[in-house]
């Protein structure tokens, strides 16, 4: 069994990748958990009323999915981390002042147990983004409540993601560059991108999992 996640800020093609990889491996898919996200629309209407409300939300679903992958024997690939929830998503909206100290100190201590019994990827795969390479796969995508993000978020994002990237050391660790790549139009990007987890998978399962 092994356990391959994608990392990466909104709109940098962490979910599309998922899919393609899943189907080209046969690897089981656990995406995360947005279209039946009771609280996404309202967060990006206001953001300081619900910021709180959906990091629990995001943090037990992603919970959940870790729990599953490590009771299933089958190669996984999961879009997004829980690593992510707390050092990205939950420490901007804490920083930028949209989570309370009280209710961040409780988010904290919530992830604290979590991870305390949680097993980090085999292998990491992070997305790396420019600005204008999220804006234009948002656009895409063309999610009604999305239209509402400001840039600045996604900036504040990407700079959370490049310091935890810097030290990430629970695992191997694979950075794919995404800004001249279109894995969905172009096959030879996407098979790009196939040779270089190729390489990290050999490496991985000739380790004796």
């Amino acid at each position: 069994m092994k356990h391959i996640a994608i990392s990466g800020n909104i709109g940098s093609g962490k979910t599309t990748l998922a899919n393609k990889l899943s189907k080209h491996f046969n690897w089981r898919l656990e995406l995360e958990s947005v279209d039946d996200n009771p609280y996404l629309e309202d967060f990006y209407k206001d953001m300081k009323r619900w910021a709180f409300h959906l990091q629990i939300y995001f943090l037990n679903s992603r919970f959940n999915q870790v729990q599953k992958i490590r009771d299933n024997h089958e190669t996984t690939i999961q879009d997004r981390t829980i690593y992510e929830d707390a050092y990205i998503f939950a420490a901007n909206l804490f920083k930028s002042g949209m989570i309370s100290p009280r209710d961040y100190d409780n988010y904290l201590n919530i992830f604290k147990s979590m991870i305390s019994i949680v097993e980090p990827p085999d292998l990491l795969v992070y997305l790396k983004a420019d600005i204008p390479k999220l804006v234009n796969n948002i656009q895409k995508r063309g999610r009604d409540y999305e239209n509402l993000m400001q840039l600045e978020y996604l900036r504040n994002l990407n700079q959370h993601y490049e310091d935890w990237i810097s030290t990430y050391d629970l695992g191997k660790l694979l950075i794919i560059d995404v800004n001249g790549l279109d894995i969905v139009d172009k096959v030879e990007d996407f098979a790009l991108v196939v040779d270089r987890i190729d390489v990290e998978l050999n490496g991985l399962f000739s380790d004796g999992y």
